[in-house]
């Protein structure tokens, strides 16, 4: 039987060496200097741009890069390829790929005023060129917004406990900000109350926890369950929009639009009051999932304390190492070339990490030097995330891989819960408890992507460094009033909410996720494009193969897997061979289709005008590279 903690030590072994070599290497290689002003303290405004502290900031930054994609990647990889080769994706991907990925675009962010990757690349290849990147990032973000408030709603049904201590702890981060920011609390007893709160609040879940309809069929809540639609007399809920569609039931389906509002309204909050210190409550949430499910895993090998017939955490039965290039009969027809590298997303490398990083994070950063261990350390952190969701999967084991989200993330909690009994936590406790531990990634990404989609429509827009709309100022004309409700902070969370909830209850939300994957790994070969333009117009000696090989290699993986989504899985498989049924379900594979080749389009014109910007200025020679950051 294998031992779950070679999982462990082969991501520990490859994270450590890329942590202590390569990323030193790269700091030194991007010349980090804390004598330089970031802008952070340059447009330092008590709204967007806010000097923080590095564990804060470390804090948020880890707690919005993470979601439910490296969670969710590996253990359907896991399930369908076997856990070999999403364990080498992981281990050899992160920190050659990630990890420089999410440290350059942090770095290329700060040089040029916090903005945005579309900003950096515009300032080299024009303005044409920066629209098209922001419109891919910002048609990225609504099915980020899609994918990550369905999956919060399917955790939320699978353990109504987490509902009543998400709750809780989004409450005392309210109230944190403003002992923080408002009162000028003290730091490390703040920290040591609220925290303690916010681990209270898993108790005070699994003695009320709340539903908002009565669970269906086969389905029941735990005992005490308070179930809201009985209280209020609302009935089952087969009224819901989408509670009649695949795997959406009411439950579920009533979740979805809540999570999205509360997205909007976190969004368009000051991140003092509520992103801060959240993500930074919320963050101690998430070390002690990460760093207690490691070391529980260490404990119950060396001293067989699990809860477990052998006392020992062993990889299941029924979990293979490599079930072959097609994956495990019941998954469909899946090639692990291009499959597996989508599919896996963010525990390796995330699109959706380079609008953290050039977004929000940028705008917050103290000292240059911080960018090290919050960049290129953070990634690591979510591979750790990768890493023990794949040995959580490896412990309960996956009957079912093509049961797709609805059917893994229970598996994350559960074997999550199993893991911990080493410690001597009951598995009562332990699996509501990595529920909230992925609940808690996924609220952060969710009103992170919202407010990083108002940030891409503002550049889009032309709006100055500090400048922001309201969105109800409308008139002058369509096109007017059009881009101000599109820029809006308070009006286009519903320009971002109301695609990605059209094509949540369509009914065709498993194909979602592929076609996440693929857009957001794109999205990370188009960042390291822009670093790859950034670094040749900077300096004509600086060495461009960190970024340029991954770029290149992200590429080819994900056009390819995308036209594999648009033209078989949606073209052939669902409208050609009628997989899909129902005028929804045709709707959205069609619009799928649309989008994945929309996406590729996009991407290849931006490969084309990054290539032809390099070619041009390495031709010049040293006169043609400027300053980083020369606007």
């Amino acid at each position: 039987m294998t031992q779950v903690i070679w999982i462990v030590l082969a991501v520990l072994l490859t994270f450590s060496v890329g942590y202590l070599g390569y990323s030193k290497y790269l700091a030194r290689f991007l010349e980090l200097d804390d004598d330089n002003e970031t802008p952070a303290h340059k447009y330092e405004d008590g709204q967007e741009y806010v000097p923080s502290k590095k564990p804060v900031l470390l804090g948020h930054h880890y707690s919005s890069i993470a979601g439910g994609a490296p969670i969710v990647g590996p253990i359907t990889a896991g399930a369908v390829w076997g856990w070999v080769p999403a364990l080498l994706w992981i281990a050899i991907g992160n920190p050659l790929m990630g990890s420089v990925h999410d440290f350059v675009s942090l770095s290329g962010s700060l040089r040029h005023e916090g903005k945005s990757i579309g900003y950096i690349i515009g300032e080299y290849i024009g303005e044409g060129g920066k629209n098209m990147l922001l419109w891919f990032a910002f048609l990225t973000i609504i099915l980020v917004v899609a994918v990550f408030a369905l999956v919060v709603a399917i955790v939320f049904d699978a353990f109504p406990q987490v509902t009543t201590a998400s709750f809780v702890y989004i409450a005392l981060a309210l109230v944190f900000g403003v002992y923080l920011y408002q009162l000028n609390g003290p730091f490390l007893p703040g920290t040591v109350l609220f925290v303690a709160g916010v681990f209270a609040g898993v108790y005070v879940g699994i003695l009320n926890p709340v539903a908002l309809f009565p669970a269906v069929g086969d389905a029941s809540y735990p005992a005490g369950t308070i179930v809201l639609a009985d209280v209020l007399n609302l009935g089952s809920g087969q009224w819901i929009p989408g509670s009649s569609a695949t795997a959406m039931n009411p439950n579920r389906a009533a979740w979805v639009p809540i999570i999205m509002v509360y997205a909007g309204i976190a969004s368009a909050l000051p991140v003092w009051v509520l992103l801060q210190p959240r993500d930074y409550l919320s963050s101690f949430l998430l070390y002690a999932g990460v760093g207690g499910a490691l070391l529980a895993v260490i404990v119950g090998t060396v001293f067989g304390t699990a809860a477990t017939e052998s006392g020992s955490l062993v990889i299941a039965d029924s979990m293979s190492a490599f079930n072959g290039f097609w994956g495990v009969e019941g998954a469909g027809l899946a090639p692990l070339f291009p499959l597996l590298f989508i599919t896996i997303a963010c525990g390796t490398i995330s699109g959706f990490h380079s609008l953290v990083s050039s977004g929000t994070t940028a705008k917050q950063l103290n000292k240059e030097t911080d960018a090290r261990l919050i960049g290129y350390g953070g990634m690591l952190g979510e591979g750790l995330l990768a890493a023990v969701a794949l040995s959580t999967l490896a412990v309960a084991g996956f009957a079912d891989p093509a049961g797709g989200i609805g059917a893994a993330l229970p598996n994350f909690a559960t074997g999550g819960g199993i893991i911990f009994t080493s410690l001597g936590i009951p598995q009562t406790f332990g699996a509501p408890f990595m529920a909230l531990v992925l609940v808690s990634f996924l609220l952060t990404s969710t009103d992170t992507a919202v407010r990083l989609g108002r940030y891409m429509m503002e550049e889009i827009v032309g709006l100055r460094a500090g400048e922001t709309a309201s969105g109800f100022n409308v008139g002058g004309g369509i096109r007017s009033t059009l881009g101000e409700i599109g820029r809006g902070r308070y009006t286009n969370p519903l320009v971002q909410a109301i695609p990605a909830y059209l094509m949540v209850i369509s009914g065709e939300w498993l194909t979602l996720w592929a076609l996440f994957g693929g857009a957001n790994q794109l999205l990370a070969a188009l960042a390291l494009l822009t670093a790859t333009v950034w670094l040749a117009n900077w300096d004509d000696n600086k060495q461009l193969y960190s970024t340029g090989v991954p770029m290149a290699i992200m590429t080819t993986i994900t056009i390819l897997g995308l036209s594999w989504l648009a033209f078989y899985s949606n073209l052939y498989q669902n409208l050609i061979q009628g997989g899909a049924e129902g005028t929804a379900a045709i709707a959205s594979s069609t619009v799928q289709m649309v989008l994945a080749l929309v996406l590729i389009g996009l991407a290849l014109a931006l490969v084309k005008k990054g290539y032809d910007n390099i070619s041009t200025v390495r031709d010049r020679g040293p006169a043609g590279a400027v300053e980083p950051g020369d606007d």
